[in-house]
């Protein structure tokens, strides 16, 4: 999408976050090839490409983000108290070298707002409600502001 490349960097990604949160993106063809299939701490994936944290902050996106086939969805950075993150710009392009420097600094919706999004996720697509991994127990932390 060449012309998104002139509109603020910021708000292409929260654009792209909105568009996958209210379903308007592409399903991916998905190939479920035995060979890819990877277990990681006892945890199967149907495949070892994963969308790494940062790019959906607050698990807004999950089930739209789902369609692109990725193995599996990391969420975050999330704190235990909402914060705003560094101010803007915090998100460049360097279109020469085809890349872009982020500078968001943990912005998000705190703890409890991403928890309760995850629970409503997870009561939504669990088949198994009753299993030990439905339970949000072991939430990791990252860095977080005073």
């Amino acid at each position: 999408m060449p012309t998104l490349r002139y509109i603020d960097a910021e708000k292409v990604h929260n654009l792209s976050i909105q568009m996958a949160k209210y379903g308007f993106v592409p399903r991916m063809k998905s190939i479920d090839e035995p060979i890819l299939h990877s277990t990681v701490w006892n945890r199967q994936f149907k495949n070892p490409i994963g969308l790494a944290a940062g790019f959906d902050k607050n698990g807004e996106a999950i089930d739209g983000l789902g369609k692109f086939g990725f193995g599996f969805i990391e969420i975050g950075t999330i704190t235990p108290q909402p914060q705003p993150g560094n101010e803007k710009p915090r998100v460049f392009r360097l279109t020469e070298d085809r890349a872009v420097i982020n500078r968001y600094g943990f912005n998000n919706d705190g703890y409890e707002a991403v928890r309760a999004r995850l629970i409503d996720y997870r009561q939504r697509n669990s088949a198994n409600k009753d299993s030990k991994y439905f339970k949000f127990t072991n939430f990791f932390l990252k860095i977080n502001r005073e």
